[in-house]
């Protein structure tokens, strides 16, 4: 009997272009879920060939409901430490040969479009707002759009209306001057 491995998921990643502008953050990173074991190996191979074999993972146990001490990687073993002082939204990615590389971590459950946003901010040469910053900036501009749309749909269901469309005139018909105005 042979056993079959299902093959990986890609990593959903963001990274800034390689420039000589230094930026807080290299990229974005959206894990399909809060399971470090499952999401960390195909991370680890998405950075490989930019970073170099990554070997040692931080994170904030925040939003991780389980933080494994190892995780094995295609070819070796990525160690994983945890630091409650480090900013929950953030991860930081150690190699042999690069050094770090620091990735805004987006909740798994974020709306595609919220998460498209957040990587491109994330991904900018230069950057210089924190992962923090970021999500709270997202967060603000995800309560501002709500808001935006249900003050719409009150309207539309509190009797207001959209205006009426225009109306042609009608063929035919007179016009009648005012007193006082002159004709064009």
């Amino acid at each position: 009997m042979t056993a079959t491995l299902a093959p990986m998921l890609s990593a959903r990643l963001s990274l800034t272009p390689k420039t000589t502008l230094a930026g807080l953050l290299d990229g974005a990173w959206w894990p399909l879920s809060r399971d470090l074991t499952a999401e960390l190996p195909a991370l680890v191979d998405a950075l490989d060939e930019r970073y170099g074999r990554i070997t040692r993972v931080m994170v904030n146990p925040t939003h991780w409901p389980a933080v494994p001490h190892k995780v094995p990687a295609t070819g070796h073993t990525v160690h994983v430490g945890w630091f409650t002082e480090q900013d929950p939204d953030k991860m930081i990615l150690l190699s042999y040969t690069v050094g770090r590389c620091d990735l805004l971590v987006i909740p798994p459950e974020t709306e595609p479009a919220a998460a498209a946003r957040l990587m491109t901010a994330a991904a900018i040469p230069g950057g210089v707002l924190t992962a923090g910053a970021l999500m709270s900036d997202e967060t603000a501009t995800g309560l501002r759009m709500r808001d935006a749309r249900s003050s719409k749909d009150a309207w539309e269901t509190d009797g207001g209306s959209a205006p009426p469309p225009l109306r042609h005139p009608v063929v035919g018909a007179r016009m009648i001057m005012q007193p006082g105005k002159p004709r064009r």
